[in-house]
């Protein structure tokens, strides 16, 4: 089991930059893929980006690509989402999460995959 904690959302102004950072406790996390998410009022939960377990392979979905960019150092137990040219409609709460050892050690875009959740970090994009 792993216990994640993010960090550093707030509020940006269009086609600014924001870096949300991902804590992560106990002794799996250098063994799992790694996702954020992101959920905003009245939508589901959807997927953004994810790492490998080794911090090689990645994925995103198609609306961070090319604008976000996510990364993991193991040695500190913590996974980075770097978000560029960011837009009003990233307006959501952000949450990192780890994937279940039975997905593999490559990343998932769905939910069902990971079964250990952060709290979120707000994100706001004022236009």
């Amino acid at each position: 089991q792993v216990q994640l904690v993010e960090s550093g959302g707030g509020l940006v102004q269009a086609g600014g930059s924001l870096r949300v950072s991902c804590a992560a406790s106990g002794r799996t996390f250098s063994m799992s893929a790694m996702g954020w998410f992101r959920q905003s009022p009245g939508k589901e939960r959807e997927f953004v980006a994810g790492v490998s377990a080794n911090g090689v392979s990645t994925l995103y979905a198609d609306s961070a690509k090319g604008r976000f960019t996510i990364s993991r150092d193991n040695a500190k137990n913590t996974v980075y989402l770097q978000m560029n040219r960011l837009k009003p409609e990233d307006t959501a709460l952000y949450s990192c999460a780890a994937q279940k050892a039975l997905w593999g050690r490559d990343p998932s875009a769905s939910t069902l995959a990971y079964n250990d959740w952060g709290q979120g970090t707000q994100v706001t994009v004022s236009s």
